[in-house]
């Protein structure tokens, strides 16, 4: 086994388990924070705002998580480690 070879098996694993698993903890978060705001607590505004919090936060982590992704494909395709 290579060096080349485990990075590309390192990152292949990393592409198709965890990152994805992050990815709908976000979205998880996301979707907990919009039903929290117009669901749950709708008339209490401090559980609105823990709300919003958690859904400004899940679409954070989700926007953060694409872009971290596009950047290690991008790099991925330039070292020619596919």
């Amino acid at each position: 086994m290579t060096f080349a070879t485990w990075v590309n098996g390192l990152i292949s694993g990393l592409n198709t388990i965890v990152v994805p698993v992050l990815f709908a903890f976000a979205a998880g978060a996301f979707l907990y924070g919009i039903a929290k705001y117009f669901i749950f607590n709708a008339a209490d505004p401090k559980a609105r705002e823990q709300g919003r919090s958690f859904a400004l936060w899940g679409l954070l982590g989700m926007a953060l998580l694409f872009s971290v992704w596009g950047l290690v494909s991008v790099l991925l395709s330039t070292l020619g480690l596919q």
